[in-house]
């Protein structure tokens, strides 16, 4: 997964939360240097270089309706607990009212927020893949259990992390969406794009590629019944990346042979789901 673009109103007031309460770093990147009204339209932030989030002004969209397909959340995987607990606290500091939960998934530890313009955020770590439980069938065992923040923070919180909350390294583990069915979802995304289904629980489908718990899922728990988007702030476009152009051209005549319009350059396709999120495959590097 790659960087995931966010259609934002308030640039300033966005910038601010990524880069001061979850500690990104905003990051120059020759292709954000657009301006309007002699400011910059379109900020990148990562860590240690890598983007995880884009946000581009998109002044006088309107926000979502209620129960529209779109976003759920962008999930930030971190690499250390460590590193986690020093964002966990450089939120609870500069915005504890953006919190609003936690859980145990048995293959990962996850907290959960909202930034200024409604979009989810999930902050996780990762288990061990040698402590992840499979089914017969090939589904990832997970559950959402209780876990307690404070905790988590006294036991892997540290001075250093007090001091430099950006320093713990951190990528885009996962997109979560909102979707109008888990069926529909499940023909996209299963059978057209060929991601493995690793879950179906509780309204919500799991896919990823390479054994992981998943890259995507969607689910319909505020959305049920939801049509084609209306254009809106909020997700702009999910960013997926493959190791050749082969694998580009490849899915490229999946998605022809599934009647799925798609534009591609050679290193980059764009398209469409079903719900008219955005999506975009390109070459890793």
């Amino acid at each position: 997964m790659d960087a995931v673009t966010l259609l934002v109103e308030d640039l300033d007031l966005q910038t601010r939360y990524y880069h001061e309460a979850l500690a990104l770093d905003i990051i120059e990147d020759p292709a954000d240097r657009l301006v309007a009204d002699g400011r910059r339209a379109v900020v990148t932030l990562g860590r240690g270089g890598t983007p995880l989030v884009v946000l581009r002004h998109t002044p006088g969209l309107p926000r979502p309706a209620r129960g529209q397909a779109g976003l759920y959340h962008t999930a930030i995987l971190f690499d250390e607990q460590a590193g986690l607990a020093a964002t966990l606290a450089s939120i609870a500091a500069k915005a504890p009212n953006t919190y609003i939960g936690s859980a145990d998934h048995l293959v990962s530890l996850a907290f959960y927020f909202t930034d200024p313009e409604g979009n989810g955020v999930e902050l996780y770590w990762d288990r061990s893949r040698s402590d992840w439980a499979w089914t017969p069938d090939g589904h990832v065992q997970m559950d959402a259990l209780r876990l307690d923040p404070n905790a988590f923070l006294g036991e892997h919180l540290t001075e250093s992390g007090i001091a430099t909350p950006g320093a713990g390294e951190a990528i885009v583990g996962h997109v979560h969406l909102q979707v109008g069915d888990v069926p529909t979802a499940r023909a996209f995304y299963v059978d057209a794009l060929g991601f493995d289904e690793t879950l179906t629980w509780n309204g919500a489908l799991f896919v990823s590629a390479g054994g992981y718990h998943h890259h995507l899922a969607m689910n319909t728990w505020n959305s049920a019944g939801a049509g084609p988007r209306a254009s809106s702030i909020g997700l702009g476009e999910v960013a997926i990346v493959v190791p050749t152009a082969d694998d580009v051209a490849a899915l490229d005549a999946r998605l022809a042979h599934h009647g799925i319009r798609s534009r591609n350059d050679g290193a980059t396709l764009h398209f469409e789901d079903p719900w008219l999120n955005h999506l975009k495959v390109s070459v890793e590097g």
